[in-house]
């Protein structure tokens, strides 16, 4: 089985336009030591208020400056201890897990296998909430992550037959109409090889874009943590 993160989000302020999306677990790299990279770049200019709080790598890169920042990038998520780049990935799953099954993972629950990166280099227009449009290229860290523990992956079931996407939008417009953010997280389990020969049924300059499954929209992004799909779009590392 494939495990995603689906949230619904809503799109417009005071609006009805609710969007519900799946794509993989994981999030921003944090920046742990600021200095040699100021020194690629200069001054860091985050793209929110957010990003500079948590010191997530979201960040404006002169694209000159793109290929070096890059090389920097895999030199050091590489190294599992590395000091100036947050390399391994136990954070953001037990923060996801967290939000979207109200589960405290803990490390005997799961392993971890590193794959590799996945580049994008040609700049796409992001959909961020918190920078819409903005020009956006991106370099993922990607790992197999298998859920060794028989009674979460139940859980883990339950947890993606439980709400519908309807449910989930309907709760993101409810939270949002109560003063909240405006959205809802939970996780959605489909068979692998059911994604994966989706996908490959696409010819490949077709392949870079949201797709449906089983009535789900996936993300595009889901496209590089599938080793099988070749998208013209991800330079795999």
């Amino acid at each position: 089985m494939l495990a995603l993160e689906r949230r619904a989000t809503v799109l417009e302020d005071g609006g009805e336009d609710v969007r519900v999306r799946a794509q993989p677990f994981g999030g921003a790299v944090r920046i742990l030591n600021p200095i040699p990279l100021q020194e690629i770049i200069g001054e860091i200019k985050f793209d929110s208020e957010r990003s500079r709080f948590e010191q997530d790598f979201r960040i404006l890169i002169p694209p000159a400056k793109w290929e070096s920042v890059k090389g920097y990038c895999l030199r050091h998520l590489e190294d599992a201890n590395d000091v100036e780049l947050e390399s391994v990935p136990h954070r953001e799953l037990t923060e996801e897990f967290a939000e979207t099954i109200n589960v405290n993972l803990k490390p005997d629950q799961y392993t971890v296998q590193p794959l590799g990166f996945v580049a994008e280099n040609d700049p796409v227009s992001t959909d961020n909430a918190y920078v819409p449009g903005r020009l956006t290229v991106r370099l993922y860290r990607t790992f197999e992550v298998r859920i060794v523990d028989a009674a979460l992956c139940a859980t883990m079931l339950t947890a993606s037959q439980r709400d519908s996407d309807q449910d989930l939008r309907r709760l993101a417009l409810k939270d949002f109409q109560h003063g909240g953010k405006g959205w809802v997280n939970t996780i959605l389990t489909l068979p692998l090889r059911l994604v994966t020969e989706s996908c490959l049924a696409l010819p490949p300059e077709m392949r870079y874009r949201k797709i449906i499954i089983e009535s789900h929209e996936l993300d595009q992004s889901v496209m590089a943590v599938l080793r099988d799909v070749h998208v013209p779009q991800y330079q795999r590392v």
